[in-house]
C-alpha cells in the first residue's frame, strides 16, 4: 500500500465534505468519530482543546475505506494489520507524537505494534470497552418507583458534582467545574436524572445529539450507595426510548467488559455486543546514548 492513499488535513468542513458519507455508513461503529466531528463542526477546536485537530481518510478511486482523527490522541475506524502500518509508517515519518490509539481492539492492537517498530515507542494496554447496539428495548421488572427528569440548569452544580464522582470512579483525569464545563466531552451532552416520587435525584444518564441516525448513551451514573436499586436499568431506559422516540435508528454505548454487573444489566434491557474495543497508551522511546 503507498503510504500517500492517506490524505491529511486540519480543515474540518473539508474532512466532513469528503469522508461524512463513509463515517455515516455505519453510524453504530463509527460512534466516536461521527460525534467528535460533529463537535468540531458545531463548537469549533476550542471546544476540543483549542488546537486543530489531524484528521485523515484513506481513499482509492474516489471512495473512502477508513479515516483517522488525532486530537488529544488517535481515534481509528477499522483497519487491516496492512493499512495500519502504512498509517503508523506516514505518521511517524511526519514526526507526529500519539499518547494513545482508540480503535477496535483488532485495530488498536495492530496499529500498537506498528507504532512501536515504526516510532520506537511502547505500547501500554489502559482501557478495554465493549461497544453495544440497542436491539429491542426491553425495561426492567421490577420497575424502581420514580421517573426521569430532564436535568435543567438549575440542576448544573448537581449534574457537575456527579460528573466529577463518574470520572473519578472511571480514572478520567479532567478538571469539572464551571470554567472549565464547557471543554469537558461532556458539555453538549443531553442529561436526565431518575427521581424518587419525592423529586430526589438518584442516577443520571446522558446521551449524544443524533448524527447520522445514531446517539450514544454516555455516561450512565449512579452514586455508590444508592447502587442495586435499579436506578442506572431506569434511567439508561429512559434516555434510550427518548433517543428512538426522536428518530434515532441505532442507540449505542460503551461499557467495560470487566464489570460483569453493568453489562449484564445492558443485555437484559436490550442491548447486544458488537465490537470490543481496546485504548493503548505510548511511551515515548529512551533517549540513545550519547
Amino acid at each position: 500500500m503507498r503510504p500517500d492513499d492517506w490524505h491529511l488535513t486540519e480543515d474540518i468542513d473539508d474532512f466532513h465534505a469528503r469522508a461524512g458519507d463513509f463515517l455515516r455508513s455505519r453510524p453504530a461503529l463509527h460512534t466516536t468519530p461521527l460525534t467528535l466531528l460533529e463537535r468540531l463542526r458545531t463548537h469549533g477546536v476550542d471546544a476540543c482543546g483549542g488546537r486543530p485537530p489531524v484528521l485523515g481518510r484513506l481513499e482509492r478511486a474516489g471512495e473512502v475505506h477508513a479515516t483517522f482523527c488525532l486530537l488529544r490522541g488517535l481515534s481509528l475506524t477499522r483497519l487491516t494489520p496492512e493499512r495500519a502500518d502504512a498509517l503508523a509508517a506516514q505518521l511517524a515519518v511526519l514526526g507526529h507524537a500519539l499518547p494513545y490509539v482508540s480503535a477496535d481492539h483488532a485495530t488498536a492492537t495492530a496499529f500498537a505494534e506498528a507504532w512501536r517498530r515504526h516510532a520506537g515507542a511502547t505500547p501500554t494496554l489502559r482501557d478495554r470497552l465493549r461497544l453495544y447496539r440497542l436491539g429491542t428495548l426491553t425495561p426492567p421488572a421490577p420497575h424502581p418507583e420514580g421517573r426521569g427528569r430532564l436535568v435543567g440548569e438549575r440542576d448544573r452544580e448537581h449534574l457537575m458534582h456527579w460528573i466529577r464522582e463518574f470520572t473519578t470512579d472511571v480514572g478520567e483525569t479532567v478538571t469539572v467545574d464551571a470554567g472549565s464545563w464547557a471543554g469537558t466531552r461532556f458539555a453538549d451532552k443531553h442529561f436526565t436524572f431518575w427521581e424518587t416520587r419525592d423529586g430526589t435525584p438518584v442516577s443520571m444518564a446522558g446521551s449524544t445529539s443524533r448524527v447520522g441516525g445514531m446517539v450514544r448513551v454516555d455516561p450512565v451514573y449512579t452514586p455508590a450507595h444508592l447502587r442495586g436499586r435499579g436506578y442506572a436499568g431506569a434511567v439508561t431506559v429512559e434516555v434510550s426510548r427518548a433517543a428512538l422516540a426522536a428518530g434515532a435508528t441505532d442507540v449505542v454505548l460503551y461499557a467495560d467488559p470487566a464489570n460483569p454487573t453493568s453489562n449484564a444489566l445492558y443485555q437484559r434491557i436490550g442491548y447486544r455486543p458488537i465490537a470490543d474495543w481496546a485504548v493503548y497508551d505510548f511511551a515515548p522511546s529512551a533517549p540513545e546514548a550519547g
